[in-house]
């Protein structure tokens, strides 16, 4: 297999500062193996863009599986947060593919950054949100329809860089030729529901899909930082 591959990312329109992190920070090609991630600090301005950095710095740097990326950035990020104590409680979700040549990938997730497949014409969502309405939902307490003005809407329940240690969701895939990857941060699917994603993400070369997403995340508001890597899969 080859992964033609691209990142996008803006601050929005609402923010100053972009917390956002991604690798690679590049387009190009790859026969694999390829590993691409996307980060989304939080912890004030300063705090979620160094956990952000850090997360992903550590993670690109050096081999390993993903699950040894994910330990090295979760302690890269707590041992920097107890180092300098103006940065203590910051944190970032993390969510990560590796890409092997012969189709299979692995994914692993902590936050409410996402993985999505695009496969035979339909998207479906590779990661749970690791968020108190997503858990909310899950348990039926609340509707979908309740999601979008709740007061608890961006709170995260898992995060790197808070302890020692962290619960990291890990799940394997074969891909196709043909299929498209996307991962990304909130700031792009708290603005485009999944309908306006998979056309988007289905027209076009991975550059100017990953653009294109960008573009319509600030048209539709920009609330947030938006951060997109999109991998078509070739043969």
């Amino acid at each position: 297999m080859n992964y033609l591959y691209a990142a996008a990312t803006h601050r929005g329109r609402m923010r100053n500062n972009n917390e956002d992190s991604h690798w690679p920070t590049t387009s190009g090609r790859s026969s694999g193996p390829l590993v691409v991630m996307v980060a989304d600090g939080m912890g004030g301005a300063v705090g979620g863009e160094v956990a952000s950095n850090v997360a992903i710095d550590t993670a690109s740097s050096g081999e390993g599986s993903v699950a040894e990326r994910f330990d090295r950035a979760n302690s890269g990020i707590y041992e920097r947060s107890l180092a300098e104590p103006s940065l203590a409680g910051m944190g970032t979700t993390l969510t990560m593919v590796e890409l092997l040549s012969e189709g299979a990938a692995h994914l692993a997730h902590v936050g409410d950054s996402r993985a999505y497949l695009w496969h035979s014409g339909r998207l479906a969502q590779l990661t749970e949100d690791h968020t108190v309405v997503a858990e909310q939902l899950a348990a039926g307490h609340i509707t979908e329809a309740d999601i979008a003005n709740h007061p608890q809407r961006s709170m995260l329940t898992r995060v790197l860089g808070l302890t020692p240690e962290i619960d990291v969701d890990r799940s394997d895939l074969h891909l196709e030729a043909g299929d498209r990857l996307l991962v990304c941060s909130d700031g792009l699917t708290n603005m485009l529901d999944d309908p306006a994603i998979a056309h988007l993400l289905s027209h076009g070369p991975p550059e100017e899909v990953a653009w294109n997403l960008v573009e319509a995340a600030n048209r539709a508001g920009g609330h947030d930082n938006i951060t997109v890597l999109v991998i078509a899969v070739e043969p």
